[in-house]
């Protein structure tokens, strides 16, 4: 690890603070009182067991908020700070189980610290990348960091998610809900229409897969 846990704590602290401060300003936060309280129950239920993979994760401080957007996401930064939109909920029509499923993915992700694995990844790259692009202009810095990205970035990408998803499958489990929804939940996902993008260039595993694994392993 080139990049310490402080340094990622700051940095994802910042970024979250500009990210609820600006779905605040525009009156995205929260804003449905029976939407949050559903999230925020079901987080209530997943980070006691949070625990079991890392003995210091049920003390973060931790902080559960809804954005209202039309975008199919949810995240977790590191230390806790999690996002649920709206969109994913309403969009997929999620069960409690399968909103934990996506939740316990997320969480997954901030207890491995894949965000300071993958800034420390980036440091040597960005250095290289800076050098060439100042030798051969802009044009060569981006193809520097396509490069990176496909020789190196992708699989270890690759590797985290399926990580998260089988993290994410026990740790919903452990709270009581039933594993095998994150298989509906990626198969809901594979009917909301969209392009995927070619496997080899994903830096994702692609939805089959993430079906076909987690089908053995919940």
């Amino acid at each position: 690890m080139m990049v310490s846990s402080q340094e990622v704590n700051q940095s994802a602290a910042k970024a979250y603070v500009q990210t609820v401060g600006g779905a605040q300003q525009k009156g995205q936060l929260n804003r449905d009182p029976a939407q949050v309280e559903r999230v925020r129950a079901i987080a209530r239920r997943l980070i006691p067991e949070t625990g079991t993979f890392r003995q210091d994760a049920p003390g973060w401080k931790w902080e559960v908020n809804v954005i209202t957007s039309k975008e199919i996401n949810a995240w977790c930064m590191p230390g806790g700070k999690i996002a649920v939109y709206s969109g994913l909920i309403d969009k997929l029509r999620l069960t409690d189980d399968e909103l934990a499923a996506v939740m316990g993915h997320e969480i997954s992700h901030a207890l491995r610290e894949h965000s300071r694995e993958k800034m420390s990844k980036a440091v040597p790259a960005n250095i290289l990348v800076s050098i060439v692009g100042a030798v051969y202009g802009q044009g060569a810095s981006d193809l520097g960091g396509q490069t990176y990205q496909l020789l190196v970035g992708l699989p270890n990408s690759r590797e985290m998610e399926t990580e998260a998803d089988r993290i994410g499958v026990e740790l919903a489990a452990r709270a009581g809900y039933d594993p095998r929804a994150a298989i509906t939940l990626w198969q809901k996902m594979g009917q909301t229409g969209g392009n995927e993008p070619p496997k080899f260039m994903s830096t994702h595993p692609s939805r089959a897969d993430r079906v076909k694994d987690l089908t053995k392993y919940s």
